[in-house]
C-alpha cells in the first residue's frame, strides 16, 4: 500500500484553524454554563466575618457586617450579568441591543454593592437606568421600522414582478392559459 500524503490548501488549513477555534470557544462557554452552579456558591467559601483577607486583597464589609452575605449578594448580581454578556455576544436577532438594559442594571448594581453608604442597592437603580434606556429603546425602534420598511419594500417589488408575468386573459383561452 503507498501512503497518500494529503496537503491541505491554503484555504482548507484556514478553514480548519477557525473550525477548532470555534469548538475551542464552544467549549469554554459550555463549561462556563454547566460550571455556573458551582460558581454561584463560591460565597459559601468566603468567610462570615467583616474583614475577609486573601493574598491579593483585603476586604472590609460595611453594611451587610459580614463579607460571606457581600460575596452572597455579589454571586446573586455577577452571574446573572456573565450570562447577558454572554447572550448579547453570542445573539445573532435583530434585538440583542436591548440586553444591554439589564446589563446596564447588574452592572450599577454591582458597583452599589461596594458603595457602604448605600444600603438600598435595588430601589433607585431604575432612576440611573433612564438615560440608557432613552438611547437603546428608540433605537430598537429605528432599527425594526428600517427591518418592516425593508420588508414591505421587497414585497411590493415581488408584487411589482408578479403583476410584471401575468398574463392578461384575452377571450376564454387566455383564462385557460392563465391557469397552465
Amino acid at each position: 500500500m503507498i501512503k497518500q500524503q494529503h496537503k491541505l490548501t491554503k484555504h482548507q488549513s484556514k478553514f480548519l484553524q477557525r473550525a477548532n477555534g470555534k469548538i475551542i470557544f464552544g467549549s469554554v462557554i459550555a463549561t462556563f454554563i454547566a460550571t455556573s452552579p458551582y460558581l454561584f456558591y463560591l460565597y459559601e467559601s468566603v468567610p462570615k466575618t467583616k474583614v475577609w483577607n486573601t493574598f491579593l486583597f483585603t476586604y472590609h464589609s460595611g453594611f451587610y457586617e459580614n463579607a460571606n452575605t457581600a460575596m452572597w449578594i455579589l454571586t446573586g448580581k455577577i452571574i446573572p450579568l456573565l450570562f447577558l454578556i454572554l447572550w448579547f455576544w453570542t445573539c445573532r436577532h435583530w434585538w440583542y441591543h436591548a440586553l444591554l438594559v439589564p446589563i446596564a442594571m447588574y452592572l450599577y448594581q454591582i458597583i452599589a454593592l461596594f458603595n457602604d453608604d448605600n444600603q438600598f442597592i435595588d430601589e433607585l437603580g431604575l432612576i440611573y437606568l433612564v438615560p440608557v434606556m432613552a438611547v437603546i429603546i428608540p433605537s430598537i425602534y429605528l432599527i425594526r421600522a428600517q427591518m418592516f420598511n425593508k420588508l414591505n419594500d421587497a414585497d411590493k417589488s415581488l408584487q411589482e414582478l408578479e403583476d410584471e408575468f401575468k398574463i392578461k386573459p384575452t377571450g376564454l383561452w387566455g383564462k385557460i392559459r392563465q391557469y397552465f
